[in-house]
């Protein structure tokens, strides 16, 4: 060691760290042979805290405030030491500053899709994806938990297992609460709300709470997607099977329309064209078809019976009156008064003797 270092070393420290970055979660303060001098002064600022450790063994954790790092500000250290008098001897320790603001915008989502069974479509695969938030809410366990002995970690190296956190936990959310997938859309904040409840613990095993947590988006497979765009084409135009025929040759004939497969292709698309269009027509045909109107029934005379005069009914041949208006009925068969022949009913005068009839 130089005359210089040996004179930089025996300086009292300022031990401070401002943060310029956006992304760094602890930070370990450099100390020229990890020698802390007796009456160092410790700044902690808003939104930091500071962790004292001594020989590879925690000590103390400052809060935001300035510190004269003496036996009077390392009770636990003076302690261990069981130091009785004041003296300015090094300390061989470290001190760790641990960002404790809020780290926003960390994105989560599903690598692979999630597999859901669902009471209307079944079996569905799910892909999941939003943003989160977290902070360390005690430097102690994040410090035996997660970054160690770092001399500095940063938010990129605890997301991947924050991220695996999420995900499972809002899959198996999601699997208890059976939400039918066509009402996942109207309870992302209900199962965003219930998401963190339930990851609550596992964030405090490190040390960390969940700040916020947002589900942007719970999408369905693009086959499953296009059926439902389908479902619900046949939503707007009707259920009838009739319905549904037409729907589908005019599908048809619009995929055929785009069909460019050279001469040899265009012959095909001519004779499936032809196909469909006949398929086509059948379809609308059908539909037009308007039942055929009843016949009036044919107002003829049975044998055996009379017509009434008036209303046209059929009687039989001995009925006086109508049942229909009750118009009286004359007979079917008179005798002529003159001569006695039979004549027809109603007959007005004998063809035999030409006597007028009553």
């Amino acid at each position: 060691m130089g005359l210089f270092d040996f004179i930089k070393s025996q300086f009292i420290e300022v031990i401070e760290w401002t943060d310029n970055s956006s992304n760094v979660m602890v930070y370990r303060f450099p100390v020229e042979n990890k020698e802390i001098k007796m009456g160092a002064q410790l700044t902690v600022r808003e939104s930091q805290m500071a962790v004292f450790v001594d020989e590879g063994q925690l000590t103390d954790v400052f809060t935001p405030g300035s510190y004269t790092l003496d036996t009077r500000n390392l009770p636990l250290l003076t302690k261990l030491k069981s130091w009785k008098y004041g003296f300015n001897s090094p300390f061989k320790s470290e001190v760790y500053f641990v960002n404790t603001r809020q780290f926003t915008n960390c994105k989560w989502g599903t690598t692979n899709p999630v597999m859901m069974r669902d009471a209307e479509f079944g079996m569905l695969r799910m892909r999941m994806f939003g943003t989160y938030s977290f902070k360390v809410v005690d430097p102690s366990v994040f410090l035996r938990e997660v970054f160690g002995t770092a001399s500095l970690f940063t938010v990129e190296g605890i997301t991947g297992q924050l991220k695996s956190k999420i995900v499972s936990g809002i899959s198996d959310l999601l699997a208890e609460a059976a939400v039918p997938a066509l009402d996942l859309a109207s309870k992302y904040d209900e199962i965003a709300a219930m998401s963190r409840n339930k990851l609550d613990s596992g964030f405090t095993e490190l040390g960390l709470t969940l700040s916020s947590l947002v589900i942007e988006n719970i999408s369905l497979p693009e086959e499953v997607e296009k059926v439902l765009d389908k479902r619900t084409s046949m939503g707007i135009i009707g259920d009838s099977l009739n319905q549904y025929t037409k729907y589908q040759a005019a599908e048809s004939i619009r995929d055929a329309a785009q069909n460019s497969g050279g001469a040899a292709g265009a012959g095909v698309g001519l004779g499936a064209g032809m196909g469909l269009g006949n398929m086509f027509a059948e379809a609308f045909s059908a539909g037009q078809q308007k039942p055929a109107e009843p016949k009036a029934a044919a107002h003829t005379q049975e044998p055996g019976t009379v017509k009434c005069s008036a209303c046209g009914a059929q009687l039989t041949a001995q009925a006086k009156f109508c049942l229909e208006c009750g118009t009286k009925v004359p007979p079917s068969v008179i005798k002529c008064a003159g001569c006695g022949n039979e004549l027809p009913g109603g007959s007005k005068f004998c063809p035999e003797c030409g006597q007028k009839q009553q």
